[in-house]
């Protein structure tokens, strides 16, 4: 049997437990939630790396889709309810393949019956407007992630990609994490600075996720996990779910984003845009200056290495699909994952590892979530903090 072969049978027992998909984001830019205007029933590949087709040939058996809206959009909170209406909307539209998932249990369920979990995470805390009581509304629509910060630090947390403004958690974040771990919901410390970690690590008393960074000792991006924080994960019971965006896997891809990130701006775009128009700018660029190509060798390395620093229990796959405009030769959407098992296999990664890799271990992390949060709620009653009163 070749190593693709074993690899799709693999996926057909254990599929992809994936941590990051933005196709939500993708259908309100192209189409403003026009769902049949981009029925993901059929084939989209002219305009999105995901749709049920692709899904089913890439092996996932669960998908937390992305709430996500920009950290600088004004009216976060309402734009975040457009996005899990639209996930709900997806779920009602196509119920034989897209199962509703809350927990562990759900997950298993979608499993045997055949179809796909589905589970949302919100990107960013600015989705919650400094307010508990939001992040409680949040949950109770299905949210089961939410990313501290995106792009941009929120006033209690500091990202990745920003000038450090609170020095990691405020008393007011640390809070947000402990009410976090009461409802059950993971706190997701991808896009944070590395100072957020380790405070969020120091707070939490649930595991942690990322659910779509890599290996920072690999590629020396700050959205990456430094290796102290991956050395923690055994102690914490946390995933880190790796990502493809190549310019967050590949050193060479890094320096060239700046480039082309700095050119987008200079025709007056975003530069995390992925419009037509906006992609129709990136490729000129691109012919100019060809583009370092990552492959899934190059996101393997990542998983190499962090195996060694983690371990295999704390590994898991977040691929951030509809979220980037570029892809590894390789992963070009999400039929690509039996590419990638099938270069951990002939890495000599075992089936058993490879199961915790794909799907063990996110279905036990999210089960630990919810057992913490049963006993929390023991004692613990729903906080009424406000960021006033904690941080001044």
């Amino acid at each position: 049997m070749t190593s693709l072969a074993e690899a799709r049978e693999l996926l057909a027992e254990f599929p992809v437990v994936d941590g990051h998909n933005d196709l939500p984001w993708a259908l309100r830019k192209q189409v403003r939630y026009d769902l049949g205007a981009r029925d993901i029933a059929v084939h989209q590949n002219a305009y999105l790396h995901t749709d049920i087709p692709r899904l089913r040939e890439g092996g996932v058996g669960a998908q937390y889709w992305s709430v996500y809206v920009p950290s600088d959009l004004p009216d976060a909170v309402p734009a975040t309810l457009e996005q899990i209406d639209c996930v709900r909307r997806l779920l009602a539209r196509h119920p034989a393949d897209l199962a509703p998932a809350h927990t562990a249990a759900d997950m298993e369920s979608a499993r045997r019956e055949g179809r796909i979990a589905s589970l949302m995470g919100a990107e960013g805390g600015h989705s919650i407007a400094n307010s508990l009581g939001t992040l409680r509304g949040l949950h109770a629509l299905g949210v089961r992630y939410m990313t501290l910060t995106h792009n941009d630090n929120v006033d209690w947390a500091d990202s990745a990609t920003d000038e450090p403004g609170v020095g990691g958690l405020s008393a007011f974040g640390r809070e947000v994490v402990r009410e976090m771990n009461r409802l059950g919901m993971l706190v997701d410390l991808s896009h944070v600075a590395a100072t957020t970690m380790r405070d969020a690590l120091d707070a939490t008393s649930a595991p942690v996720i990322f659910s779509h960074s890599s290996s920072r000792a690999v590629c020396d991006h700050p959205r990456n996990i430094p290796d102290d924080v991956l050395e923690r994960l055994p102690g914490n019971g946390g995933v880190a779910m790796v990502t493809f965006v190549p310019k967050f896997v590949l050193q060479a891809a890094v320096d060239w984003t700046a480039e082309a990130d700095d050119n987008m701006r200079a025709h007056g775009l975003h530069h995390l845009d992925t419009t037509p128009e906006a992609m129709k700018v990136h490729r000129a660029f691109e012919e100019r200056n060809p583009r370092p190509v990552a492959t899934v060798a190059t996101v393997a390395d990542h998983l190499d290495h962090m195996r060694e620093v983690a371990g295999i229990d704390h590994l898991g796959i977040g691929g951030d699909y509809d979220g980037t405009a570029f892809t590894p030769d390789g992963l070009g959407d999400v039929s690509g994952y039996p590419n990638l098992i099938a270069e951990l296999l002939d890495r000599g990664w075992s089936g058993s590892d490879l199961a915790k890799l794909t799907w063990q271990n996110s279905v036990r992390v999210l089960g630990a979530a919810e057992d913490v949060a049963r006993e929390l709620q023991q004692t613990r009653a729903p906080s009424h903090a406000t960021i006033e009163s904690l941080d001044g």
